[in-house]
C-alpha cells in the first residue's frame, strides 16, 4: 500500500508531461498540414539526383 504513495504522483507527473508536450506541439504548428506529407510522397520531384552524368 505504501507503494501507491510513490506511484500516484509519478503517474500524475507523467500524464502532465504528456499533456504539456501535446499542447506544445499544437502551438508550434505540428498539425497544420496533415495531408501535405502524404501527398508529397506520391509526386516526383522536378529535379532528382543526377547519377552517372559528368
Amino acid at each position: 500500500m505504501s507503494v501507491l504513495v510513490y506511484l500516484i504522483p509519478v503517474s500524475i507527473a507523467l500524464g502532465a508531461a504528456g499533456l504539456l508536450a501535446f499542447l506544445w506541439s499544437l502551438r508550434s504548428g505540428q498539425y497544420q498540414d496533415l495531408d501535405g506529407a502524404a501527398e508529397r510522397v506520391l509526386f516526383d520531384d522536378e529535379e532528382g539526383p543526377e547519377i552517372g552524368k559528368p
